[in-house]
């Protein structure tokens, strides 16, 4: 009754399976960004980009790299920068690398910056210790003058008047 037999197998216990969430990239792998994919609006991610197709916003990115295809219309805000492509806006990374077939169009903030002979810039270069975050001072919005109202007649501001009689003064 409580032998051990070898007709009375125990049943294998099935290891479950690993469930895989599709879209998911697994850890560490580059958010792929093809070169037939055109977007509007803005990306954020803590992870890394690669874009090899084009961006009408902002991108925000632990980092990027940018193949010859990729374009950016936008300000781009990352770690570590690898610019092949075309970016018209700032760039603000710690690590800014723009190589020869790089076109940039728009001021670069970095801490570290690399420039391979033959990229093509129109922008000026700022070194900063903290690149991501903006050196500009707040712009307070102006408040609109109040002008007093002169409740003058306009004959007596300097403006032409008709007098009695079709006389024209002053």
């Amino acid at each position: 009754m409580f032998s051990k037999s070898k007709d009375d197998p125990t049943p294998a216990v099935e290891a479950p399976a690993k469930s895989l969430r599709p879209g998911r990239p697994a850890a560490g792998a580059p958010s792929i960004i093809g070169a037939d994919v055109h977007i509007v609006g803005n990306l954020a991610t803590a992870g890394e980009i690669q874009l090899d197709g084009s961006v009408e916003g902002d991108i925000q990115a632990g980092a990027l790299t940018m193949g010859e295809s990729g374009v950016l219309k936008g300000t781009l805000v990352a770690d570590n920068v690898v610019i092949r492509g075309e970016v018209s806006g700032a760039i603000r990374a710690r690590t800014v690398v723009l190589e020869r077939s790089a076109k940039i169009s728009g001021d670069v903030f970095h801490e570290t910056l690399s420039i391979e002979a033959g990229a093509r810039i129109d922008g000026k270069f700022t070194h900063s210790q903290n690149p991501g975050k903006s050196e500009r001072p707040a712009v307070s919005t102006p408040k609109p003058e109040v002008k007093a109202v002169d409740s003058a007649p306009k004959a007596a501001q300097g403006e032409m008047a008709v007098l009695k009689g079709g006389a024209a003064a002053r």
